[in-house]
């Protein structure tokens, strides 16, 4: 048999014809971007993936291009279309041809891209995440919190360095009404993909303290959409909805809510406006407080002269009222005294009459009464005899009758 022999180079060049020729068209492909880089000529490499939808795991990758005439053009679409960066971490709709280089091998050139896909990639997710929560009966339970009602211990989950935080200490600090606030910093990473443990770990600082905290306030200033998809993951969203004290997030973005939003107690749009919602909130305390206070101090004291004129009513009424108490008392002891006294009376006849019945049948039915009727009775040795059979031949008994007895000898 003969062996055709071919060059390395020859051999790719053969492989490209082919996928030329087997695969000449554009393709519309979805896949998650893995990884962006761009060089210094402004061209774009990209490294696709798609995950097993059950294990997570890698089932195939690609290396992906965008040429700098390209690229430029739908990066600003894409962005301005989604509001997201064009980064690492999103799914994406693009449309490709397939590619076979002799020294790059295999990838994929990117001709157009369809950022709705990406978009209602990013809304199935979120909802998702929403029905678990809701099937697992935890999504309202944050909400269904009280806010209390002096609300100035605050745990901030925040950057140390993030402008927003800075934002919403000086909101509170100079708030208008001088009302104090107390608040600590508690530093949580606010973008990337630490962004789950950094918080969730946050809250657990602040649950081992709950009881010196009123509330807790998530922020964070504006950034892409891409930037909060850290914000967007079950795990953070199952803590905060059964966090034990209610949860405020400002988390700076104005076109859409992240899940952590949706299950917050409150949601507000940036880390000032959550400054300002505590401050309107405590403000709305204090005027309750000086309604009440008015209240008192224009009520009590007519409330107070009104009582002391009906006291001295009372005291006015109290004798003649004891005396009309007491008499009908009296009449009413009176009563029940005579009907004692009645039914006393009552009884002690019928009771009376009984015992002389009684008396009569005991009398009646009198050993001595049953001899005077001619009846008799034998006694041996000073015992009644009532058989026959406990006498013997040569016994003595004496025999009673009504007057008298007599001695006889069994024979």
């Amino acid at each position: 048999m003969e062996h055709i022999t071919l060059s390395l180079v020859d051999l790719n060049l053969l492989v490209r014809k082919s996928i030329r020729s087997c695969l000449p068209d554009t393709y519309w492909v979805y896949a998650e971007i893995s990884d962006v880089k761009v060089n210094y000529s402004g061209h774009c490499y990209l490294e696709f993936i798609q995950k097993s939808p059950k294990s997570d795991a890698l089932i195939a990758k690609a290396r992906g291009i965008i040429w700098k005439s390209t690229y430029d053009r739908l990066k600003a679409f894409f962005e301005k279309s989604t509001g997201m960066s064009f980064t690492a971490g999103i799914n994406v709709l693009v449309n490709v041809s397939v590619d076979f280089h002799e020294l790059y091998g295999y990838s994929l050139t990117v001709l157009d891209i369809d950022p709705t896909y990406t978009l209602g990639d990013i809304a199935r997710r979120r909802k998702e995440i929403i029905n678990r929560l809701e099937q697992e009966g935890v999504l309202t339970l944050n909400k269904e919190l009280i806010l209390p009602e002096l609300a100035q211990r605050i745990a901030v989950i925040s950057s140390a360095t993030a402008a927003g935080f800075g934002d919403f200490c000086n909101q509170l600090e100079h708030n208008t009404f001088g009302f104090r606030f107390f608040y600590r910093l508690f530093p949580a990473v606010m973008q990337g993909d630490k962004v789950e443990s950094s918080i969730i770990e946050a809250l657990n600082r602040i649950n081992d303290e709950r009881d010196e905290w009123d509330v807790v306030v998530i922020i964070r200033g504006g950034g892409a959409t891409s930037d909060l998809s850290g914000f967007d993951t079950y795990e953070l969203a199952a803590n905060c909805a059964q966090f034990p004290l209610p949860i405020i997030t400002g988390i700076g973005h104005e076109r859409d809510d992240t899940v952590i939003d949706f299950v917050a107690h409150t949601r507000v749009k940036t880390p000032t406006a959550t400054a300002e919602f505590l401050i309107n909130h405590l403000h709305e305390t204090a005027v309750r407080l000086e309604e009440f206070v008015l209240f008192f101090q224009k009520n009590v004291p007519m409330i107070l002269a009104k009582e002391e004129e009906k006291l001295k009513q009372w005291q006015i009424r109290l004798p003649s009222k004891v005396q009309m108490c007491l008499q009908t008392e009296t009449f009413r002891l009176e009563r029940i005294v005579e009907r004692l006294q009645q039914q006393w009376a009552t009884r002690y006849v019928h009771e009376s009459h009984r015992l002389e019945l009684m008396l009569h049948q005991l009398n009646m039915n009198s050993p001595e009464r049953l001899l005077e009727k001619g009846y008799s009775m034998t006694l041996k040795d000073g015992k009644i005899v009532t058989d026959a059979s406990m006498l013997q031949v040569g016994d003595e008994v004496i025999t009673k009758v009504a007057k008298g007895e007599f001695k006889s000898k069994v024979i």
